[in-house]
């Protein structure tokens, strides 16, 4: 029926493009031409996809939804290939077959300066550093910190991405401007108010989902139509719930695989910005929303796959295609950074950020070591020497007591097979 059903969707699609070729006199325009068969190219692969892909971890609002997200990844890799292989100059003016006005440079606005939260030098309006920072942004990063909450279910995860995030705005202002902010607006307004109140609002959201009672019925069997307009609207809710346990502190595996999760959000969090930087796109360019969009969309089905596969490996042998892709998506965008502007990638960090960042990777490192190395094998050693203990504790009683040897040989072949087992 599958089967059936995309040949139909993709015969009725065929003959509507073959409508517009044949029975509209076609432009003398090569570019519009081009643009339009591109696009045409692209609708039939998604119409192919989202009826034949194969089916991810989620089932609401529809699989299908979810399959056209998974093509759409396919389709931006292959747009982000082709722009990794083109010249700094072509890929910056095939940027204008996108939107006209892009493909020009832009200045980049510095967000630091002034950082008085009160300036008394200014009558007029003594908070206009506080007005001048209440910009767009501000929505975009509570909205954008709600929904990855969604995405990783973890309170402390999201804390460490967010707070890691302005270390590295710390760290990377001397190469794009628009790093510098003023220590209020990284710590208060970012990491405070407008992630922390994101992240709050996501955890409540989460304990909504985590309580709410998850039994579905048909459409048409309820009576009442505020029933019906109910469960339309539960249509948008997940069909059950899993409640993510990272636990990155219980294994190796677990601790390596919390770590590349945390390192792939924050690399997609400056590709953000230094895509923008290189292919002169204007932060508030739809392009740049569109990114997000798809981001939001395709990066909570990669989490539950990584989730899926870290939490029951026996059953989920493979990583899901999705996560697969997101890791390329973003490899691929850094690739183009590297290649569009190395020299800005190559700015010598300060010698202060250099040694903190040294620091702080060694205190990592050494924890990890003492963590899943040294404190095993401390702990190995305090549970042989224990039972040795116990074991000459109990050879010299039972030797007191006048038992025979044969009780004695028991507790020994006891204790080898403990410490087997250990």
């Amino acid at each position: 029926f599958r089967r059936a059903h995309t040949l139909t969707v993709l015969f009725i699609l065929t003959c509507a493009l073959g409508y517009v070729t044949l029975f509209e006199e076609t432009p003398q325009d090569t570019a519009y031409n081009t643009k339009r068969g591109i696009v045409a190219s692209i609708l039939v692969f998604l119409c192919f996809g989202v009826t034949q892909a194969k089916d991810g971890p989620f089932s609401r609002p529809h699989p299908a939804y979810w399959r056209f997200w998974l093509c759409v990844s396919v389709v931006y890799e292959l747009f982000l290939i082709f722009i990794l292989f083109q010249t700094v100059q072509d890929g910056r003016q095939f940027m204008k077959y996108i939107d006209p006005n892009l493909g020009v440079p832009l200045p980049e606005r510095d967000y630091g300066g002034n950082c008085l939260i009160y300036d008394p030098g200014n009558e007029t309006d003594p908070l206009h550093n506080i007005w001048d920072k209440l910009d767009g942004f501000v929505p975009a990063h509570f909205f954008g910190w709600y929904l990855k909450t969604l995405m990783i279910r973890d309170w402390w995860m999201c804390m460490i991405i967010s707070v890691m995030f302005e270390f590295l705005e710390y760290s990377l202002e001397h190469q794009l401007p628009n790093f510098s902010e003023c220590w209020w607006d990284h710590w208060i307004m970012d990491v405070i108010l407008c992630n922390g109140l994101g992240i709050y609002c996501g955890m409540k959201t989460l304990s909504w989902l985590s309580l709410k009672t998850y039994k579905w019925q048909g459409l048409w069997n309820i009576p009442t139509y505020k029933g019906k307009m109910k469960r339309i609207v539960f249509q948008f809710t997940p069909y059950s719930w899993v409640k993510f346990e990272w636990k990155p502190a219980s294994s190796l595996r677990r601790w390596l695989a919390v770590c590349g999760i945390i390192f792939v959000f924050l690399l997609a969090e400056l590709n953000t910005f230094y895509l923008k930087f290189v292919l002169w796109m204007p932060p508030e360019h739809y392009l740049v929303l569109l990114r997000l969009v798809f981001f939001v969309n395709v990066g909570g089905v990669a989490m539950r796959e990584i989730y899926d596969f870290m939490d029951d490996p026996k059953f989920h042998k493979k990583l899901g295609q999705q996560a697969w892709l997101v890791a390329a998506i973003t490899a691929t965008e850094f690739l183009i950074v590297v290649k569009y502007d190395p020299y800005t990638l190559t700015l010598s960090l300060p010698f202060y950020i250099t040694q903190c960042w040294i620091l702080g990777i060694i205190l990592v490192l050494t924890w990890t070591a003492w963590r899943f190395f040294i404190r095993d094998i401390t702990l190995r050693y305090k549970e042989i020497r224990r039972q040795k203990q116990e074991h000459k504790y109990e050879r010299d009683k039972c030797l007191s007591n006048g038992d025979g040897h044969s009780s004695i040989l028991d507790e020994q072949n006891g204790n080898k097979l403990r410490e087997r087992k250990l």
